[in-house]
């Protein structure tokens, strides 16, 4: 998550406008060219209706939509099925497992189930029909399919409990999904299904969603859900997890982890293997937690992925651009030295970078030069993500190169970040101490100072 850089470079809002905005917007618009055209399945629990409300969440999936996203909405239904049965005076049946806790769903129960989808179904179609000015739903065109799109099959008879008209999913139309998505339509599932007999199951939204989105392959399955999220051993919660670190962490915690995360982590861990690009767990009781997890770097939950999120690695000539997006802010504030597009292009191979679910957020340089000494240059850490290592981890890995090369010491060129390389084993030394061709091309206009390290 956020990254320790050390140039302090201006926010683009106070470089560039008076105006918060359109920092903001030049600051998504990365995110908003990756996701475009991206199918996503955003799944939404039923307690989220209760808490905050359809309408904000409508509108944040609304504007989704506008920038190019294929959106899938799946909505829970459980308190609202509760408040059917208190209505009607019918006590709630559950049976448990181990991993799961379905509900029994008789003959009245299931009619509660109908009545509860049918009736957030509408709300939901009502919601995505306004289109009142000065509303951030003005203009909008969106239509809503829903259907038949679930194939659906009983639970049956588990540890000698008849869950009757409770059901798993059996296939989902992923082809009719897709031709709708094609159409520019948001397809809205209920967690409801249909046998081949015509009978109707009742279904986990969850179930739901993992199948829809494994079915599609698609880009994202996003839980807004009320189930905490996981915490590490310092009791901080967990914002990134590979597969094979969940299941470490499964494997430790199994006792401590409630049923509804277990069930919910399980049916992730099913859409992960099945293609699903990355799994977010957000909570159903913030506004606005879907878009910030989506475009911020912080995020404000958990993201589940098939390897590690963050990827650290040598630069390609596909890094050029994001390179100069780093630099050329920091070149014109004199925090570093000018490097043109074809420099970077000509010494690509030289530089490491770190990137974060296909976004670049930092870069470094290594160049070697003669009797085991090498320059770090280039050092730069997107400002919006620093203070969480970024940097530290670049500053390692050019250090881990460097030793590969047979470099026995490390200089770097500064002019504001003396502090920061000194923290990390860095000391002062002076022009003489640098190798002859890099003293040549010193820029007494810049006055760098001069620091090295012993590797």
């Amino acid at each position: 998550m956020p990254t320790n850089a050390p140039n302090p470079a201006q926010s683009s809002e106070e470089s560039s406008s008076n105006f918060p905005f359109v920092g903001w917007l030049r600051d998504v618009a990365p995110y908003i060219h990756s996701f475009r055209e991206k199918t996503f399945v955003i799944a939404f629990a039923g307690e989220l209706v209760q808490e905050i409300g359809l309408e904000n969440l409508i509108e944040d999936i609304a504007m989704l939509h506008a920038m190019g996203m294929r959106i899938v909405l799946v909505h829970g239904i459980r308190p609202q099925i509760e408040e059917q049965l208190m209505l009607r005076k019918i006590k709630s049946k559950f049976g448990k497992s181990s991993i799961h806790a379905y509900r029994i769903t008789d003959a009245a129960a299931l009619e509660c189930v109908k009545e509860a989808a049918g009736e957030l179904r509408l709300d939901i179609e009502a919601a995505f029909s306004r289109g009142l000015p000065n509303t951030p739903m003005a203009g909008s065109r969106i239509s809503v399919i829903s259907g038949n799109f679930i194939t659906a099959m009983p639970v049956g008879v588990v540890e000698g409990i008849d869950y009757i008209h409770t059901g798993l999913v059996r296939k989902v139309d992923s082809t009719s999904i897709k031709l709708s998505l094609d159409s520019n339509k948001i397809v809205l599932l209920s967690p409801l299904g249909f046998s081949p007999t015509g009978q109707a199951f009742n279904l986990a939204f969850e179930d739901v969603a993992a199948s829809t989105a494994a079915a599609l392959k698609a880009d994202k399955l996003i839980f807004l859900s009320p189930h905490a999220g996981l915490k590490d051993e310092e009791g901080d919660y967990i914002t990134e997890l590979s597969m094979p670190q969940l299941q470490e962490y499964v494997g430790q915690h199994h006792q401590e982890l409630d049923l509804g995360m277990k069930s919910l982590l399980n049916i992730s861990g099913r859409a992960i293997r099945a293609g699903v690009s990355r799994v977010h767990f957000l909570p159903c009781n913030q506004d606005g937690a879907l878009l910030e997890e989506l475009f911020t770097h912080d995020g404000i939950g958990m993201m589940l992925a098939s390897s590690d999120i963050e990827n650290l690695r040598e630069a390609n000539q596909d890094d050029v651009g994001g390179i100069l997006q780093l630099t050329m802010p920091l070149e014109e504030e004199g925090i570093l030295a000018a490097r043109g597009q074809d420099v970077i292009e000509r010494d690509i191979q030289r530089f490491s970078v770190i990137e974060h679910d296909r976004v670049l957020f930092g870069c470094a340089a290594l160049f070697p030069f003669p009797n085991g000494v090498g320059e770090l240059a280039c050092l730069a850490v997107d400002p919006d993500v620093q203070g969480s290592g970024d940097g530290e981890r670049l500053l390692k890995r050019v250090e881990m190169r460097a030793k590969q090369e047979g470099i026995k010491r490390l200089f770097v060129l500064t002019t504001r970040t003396e502090h920061w390389f000194l923290k990390r084993g860095f000391k002062r030394a002076s022009v003489d101490d640098l190798p002859e061709e890099r003293k040549q091309i010193y820029n007494w206009d810049r006055k760098s100072m001069v620091l090295t390290k012993d590797l």
